[in-house]
């Protein structure tokens, strides 16, 4: 019996057995690319959450903990302690008045702590208490003091009262009312009262030109001069040791007027009468 037909067996492939398909020949699946191929990359750790804001937190709680430690400290040591308190109160610069004075009306609290103590509140009072103060300086004396420099306010003169002097400043402040005349400070004689000029310049304003004056002086005039008279604005005189006058005129030019008193006393050392009204044009005469 005859075999099977070619027809039967079928025909063969023509890639033969276990060759694998030619191109074209159906679909197969492209082959992966070699980056597919690497195997995906682990994810990485998230850090725990927190743990850099702790690690930044400590110096800083750190550093604030110190702090409130030496303010509190620094408070204590100020204020609670007993190392920094007032011990000793001085007074310096007094002239007429003495220490004592000073320190009781200072009035210091000792015993109270250094820097609670309120100097401004100190120098007030010394000048309320003391007109004679004219300034007054408080400080700290750390660790346990407080010292009060004083500037006392001078005469540059007096005014009678009674059996009394009345001090008149520079700026014409009236602070002490004393029984004895001090030396080299010349006595106010005020007679305006018939003065054509008493309307307008009230005594308060040839007060003001008297002090002016007596203020101005140079320093061996004023101790010579005994008293300075006012009869109007324009008519002040000053009577000086041994006699002597001198035409003052009105308060302006004073200072003026000072350096050309100062140079007729050198040149005419005997002259009774002296003329510097008008300081340009000075004149002595008498002997």
């Amino acid at each position: 019996m005859a075999g099977a037909t070619t027809a039967q067996r079928g025909t063969p492939s023509p890639d033969g057995p276990g060759r694998p398909p030619r191109k074209g020949a159906g679909s197969p699946a492209p082959s992966a690319s070699p980056e597919s191929a690497k195997p995906p990359k682990p994810p990485k750790k998230a850090a725990p959450r927190g743990s850099g804001t702790q690690l930044r937190r400590g110096p800083v709680l750190a550093w604030a903990a110190a702090a409130v430690l030496l303010v509190g400290g620094g408070s204590w040591v100020l204020y609670g302690s007993s190392w920094l308190r007032v011990e000793k109160v001085t007074a310096t610069g007094t002239d007429v008045l003495t220490p004592e004075q000073v320190l009781a009306a200072a009035a210091v609290p000792v015993g109270a702590p250094l820097v609670s103590v309120d100097t401004d509140e100190i120098e007030s009072r010394l000048r309320g208490r003391l007109p004679r103060i004219d300034s007054v300086d408080a400080v700290r004396v750390w660790p346990h003091g407080i010292g009060l420099k004083v500037t006392e306010r001078k005469p540059v003169l007096l005014i009678k009262k009674d059996a009394n002097f009345v001090e008149v400043d520079a700026s014409g402040v009236r602070f002490d009312t004393v029984a004895k005349a001090p030396a080299g400070v010349p006595v106010l004689e005020l007679n305006a009262a018939g003065s054509p000029s008493a309307r307008r310049f009230d005594e308060e304003r040839l007060l003001h030109e008297a002090v002016l004056v007596a203020g101005s002086l140079p320093a061996p005039i004023a101790g010579q001069t005994v008293q300075v008279k006012v009869g109007s604005y324009d008519s002040i005189v000053l009577e000086l040791t041994g006699g002597r006058s001198v035409r003052w005129g009105s308060g302006e030019q004073s200072e003026a007027k000072g350096r050309a008193l100062t140079a007729l006393l050198k040149a005419a050392p005997k002259a009774a009468h002296f003329d510097v009204s008008v300081p340009t044009a000075p004149a002595a005469a008498g002997s």
